[in-house]
């Protein structure tokens, strides 16, 4: 017995933007409140960890399944991403690549250059 499936659905149109004006080309919005360093300072961290997981990426990928890390299938899958992720924020909390602080003073000078 076969059974059928629903309709998929249609893709929204997007809607227009009533009222506001579009963005000039290469303008900054300004905030209205200067960023904190504490967040700035996390999402560097955040920003070098997420760079050597994905230099990390290639180091589990074997060039046969049989001959993995974890033996393969859908938990591999699933769970071995997150290892890599892990893997590295616990290398960009014990001092990484050293990325974290120049791009934790970009951050900090493109907020005071839009703030002015």
């Amino acid at each position: 017995m076969m059974t059928s499936l629903p309709a998929m659905p249609q893709p929204m149109t997007p809607m227009p933007h009533a009222g506001l004006a579009a963005p000039m080309p290469g303008a900054m919005a300004r905030p209205s409140v200067p960023a904190d360093p504490t967040k700035i300072a996390k999402a560097a961290r955040d920003f070098e960890a997420m760079v050597l997981g994905e230099f990390l990426k290639p180091m589990f990928d074997a060039p046969e399944p049989k001959k993995n890390l974890f033996g393969g299938g859908a938990g591999e899958r699933t769970w071995k991403p997150m290892l890599i992720d892990e893997i590295g924020k616990q290398i960009a909390s014990a001092g990484g690549l050293g990325l974290a602080a120049p791009i934790q003073a970009a951050m900090l000078r493109m907020q005071q250059a839009a703030s002015r």
